[in-house]
């Protein structure tokens, strides 16, 4: 387990409203129980939730969710405009150098049908997310507290 805290690691990188965001998106983490556990994962009782990654070159943040999207869970529906913002940050295949993952998958994502989607071994990471918007935050938090609320379970 990583000694460094989310908080940290976004103040020593980020400036501005990109820092205000992603402050934002460590107190939420915090409130619902979910740690950084190492570099970049994020855990909560033990399951990874999400990764954030940071990037001092270009001062940027990027957030890729973990875990099944591939429909609305029971008791927790999603809302269309979350859909929407999901949906355009769903993560494509990179045609990853080296790498045997290449072409991406079809993937059902929240009850919509994607092709060319990332098909690396030992990852199911649905979505992508950079940089984001305080809009965008509040998506990637619905996304988030689905992933916890099917660990809980």
């Amino acid at each position: 387990m990583t000694s460094k805290r989310i908080e940290d690691i976004f103040t020593e990188v980020l400036t501005g409203d990109v820092l205000k965001n992603a402050l934002d998106f460590a107190g939420f983490l915090n409130d619902n129980e979910i740690n950084l556990t190492d570099q970049h994962a994020m855990h909560y009782k033990g399951e990874c939730v999400c990764y954030v990654d940071t990037s001092s070159e270009s001062h940027s943040w990027i957030i890729w969710t973990e875990g099944d999207y591939s429909r609305e869970h029971e008791n927790f529906p999603i809302g269309e405009r979350t859909k929407e913002i999901a949906w355009a940050n769903v993560m494509e295949c990179g045609n990853c150098d080296g790498f045997s993952c290449s072409p991406g998958k079809t993937k059902m994502i929240l009850g919509k049908e994607f092709a060319n989607i990332c098909n690396a071994d030992n990852v199911n990471m649905t979505f992508m997310f950079t940089n984001s918007n305080a809009e965008t935050l509040e998506c990637i938090k619905k996304l988030v507290l689905m992933r916890k609320n099917i660990i809980a379970k």
